[in-house]
């Protein structure tokens, strides 16, 4: 790009540009921003500082997912979310606010199958007690990403793809799940790409397909999913609660005050009582938002039910689901046509970051409402909205 070019987006005389460029003139934080934004590379590259060189972003995500190069819809909607990924990075860098993960890193080496459904039940343990969030369901799981320094939204994607997990030096981290699945399902899809961001920083494309969900990384990612959704103890906790999950035989000692000694008793449930049935499943799918048949999984795993039993409940699934629908829980069925999401929780925090930038004066009236189009705001209800801010 010639230096007039960049002269002329940024309002400036060409000699400016020189001067830029020779280290004669200051650049301001909106000059910075508009550079970035030019040239594509994150503020932290045009100051020179230590930072990789970095392939375009572009090139990294049609290299990952070349469904871009084929379908201009879904190459618009990811081009869309990573554009507001990368105003976010400039916002924040402008604002002089952390851009580094507050994430742990959990990267470990994996032999087998064993090992990676260990390491994400593990790792899920610790991050709900790291966040102390103890046994409770999640609520607002991308709000919650979000929270962790990750830009997270819900994209237009190919079906056989539930999500991907990306880091680069533009915009740092990003999680993008499938908006045409259900929201039960993307729920566990942005689990899945947070053991992505947990366990597989390595690699700048992580995607969640069909066709390689018999790798170990995505096997660690499920069961983390799985267990990061819903814990053991909340599990045993809520069958508890539905008087299950008790054994056959329970012996009892209990102290006899009159006689100094102990009375030993058994206590044994109501034949077929503690048997777990499909509304015991669609209880805990409801309690933990996920699907029918991830609650009958989790079951599974944790040893309440057998493989028989298993069997069983799945063969039921049907059932469970009308039971479901029944009793109105709609947001965990995964049937029909699914409600479109947005990339609410990416556009309250691109939302907030420019008000305040404008509020410390690091952006003009022109840039915000640049990017109150970019995020279909009504550019007058921002400046608004930006000048009580700033009025204080």
């Amino acid at each position: 790009m010639s230096q007039q070019a960049v002269a002329d987006t940024l309002g400036l005389p060409r000699t400016a540009v020189t001067n830029m460029e020779t280290g004669n003139r200051a650049v301001s934080t909106l000059e910075l921003g508009r550079l970035s934004e030019i040239y594509g590379q994150s503020a932290a590259f045009l100051l020179g500082e230590d930072e990789p060189a970095a392939e375009d972003i572009s090139v990294v995500l049609h290299r990952a997912l070349p469904e871009m190069g084929q379908t201009p819809e879904i190459d618009q909607a990811v081009t869309h979310i990573i554009d507001l990924c990368r105003e976010g990075a400039g916002l924040k860098l402008m604002l002089n606010q952390a851009t580094e993960q507050t994430v742990p890193d959990y990267s470990a080496r994996m032999a087998s199958s064993g090992d990676a459904i260990r390491q994400g039940q593990q790792v899920a343990q610790e991050e709900r007690r790291r966040m102390g969030l103890g046994n409770s369901p999640l609520g607002n799981i991308a709000g919650m990403i979000t929270e962790q320094g990750i830009w997270a939204a819900a994209s237009d994607l190919p079906d056989s793809l539930s999500g991907f997990f990306v880091k680069h030096a533009s915009i740092g981290l990003a999680i993008l799940v499938n908006d045409r699945h259900w929201p039960v399902r993307r729920r566990f899809s942005y689990a899945h790409e947070y053991a992505h961001a947990l366990f597989d920083r390595q690699a700048p494309v992580t995607t969640t397909r069909r066709e390689n969900s018999s790798e170990l990384i995505e096997k660690r990612a499920n069961a983390f999913a799985a267990a990061f959704l819903m814990p053991a103890e909340g599990v045993s906790e809520q069958l508890a609660q539905l008087d299950k999950g008790r054994p056959s035989r329970q012996a009892q000692v209990i102290f006899d005050v009159a006689n100094n000694a102990s009375i030993e008793a058994e206590i044994r449930p109501r034949p077929g009582s503690q048997a777990i049935t499909y509304q015991d499943a669609a209880a805990l799918a409801r309690h933990f938002g996920v699907s029918y048949e991830a609650a009958v999984w989790r079951l599974k795993s944790l040893g309440h039910i057998g493989q028989g039993e298993t069997d069983a409940l799945i063969e039921q699934k049907d059932v469970g689901k009308r039971y479901i629908k029944l009793l109105g829980f709609l947001d965990i069925l995964d049937e029909g046509e699914a409600p479109q999401a947005n990339e609410v929780e990416l556009r309250n925090q691109l939302t907030r970051l420019a008000l305040e930038a404008y509020r410390q004066e690091e952006i003009s009236r022109g840039r915000l409402s640049e990017i109150s189009r970019k995020l279909a705001i009504d550019p007058a209800e921002m400046i608004d909205l930006a000048e009580a801010a700033r009025a204080g």
